[in-house]
């Protein structure tokens, strides 16, 4: 996959999508799409956080997986620090994916705060 941004990124941006050949347009589309669905997998439960609970979302299984999640602020003289889920803060709710091969985490909004 990275080949076809490698040669053909540039070519397009150097000549721009109207000028670029269709078979080069149709591989960056290809690229592109694929690139989409694997961001769109979900997460395996074995790979969340301890934290991370597996929320039973409509969309869970086309962008991501929807976790419940309680949270650190970051202070280490916080209580939170401890690690003890009754100090923690939330539970909020986070979508893990994964982009460039690597697992990643995006707030989404604290439950019933629609």
């Amino acid at each position: 996959m990275a080949a076809v941004t490698t040669h053909l990124a540039p070519e397009v941006s150097r000549r721009g999508a109207p000028k670029t050949g269709y078979r080069d347009l149709q591989e960056v589309q290809n690229y592109i799409e694929a690139l989409i669905e694997y961001r769109d997998q979900s997460v395996d439960a074995d790979e969340l956080p301890e934290t991370a609970e597996p929320v039973d979302e409509p969309d869970n299984s086309e962008n991501g997986t929807v976790v419940k999640e309680k949270v650190t602020c970051g202070d280490d003289s916080c209580k939170c620090a401890s690690g003890d889920r009754q100090d923690m803060y939330g539970p909020y709710l986070y979508r893990y994916y994964r982009e460039n091969g690597t697992m990643k985490s995006e707030y989404i909004e604290k439950p019933g705060s629609e």
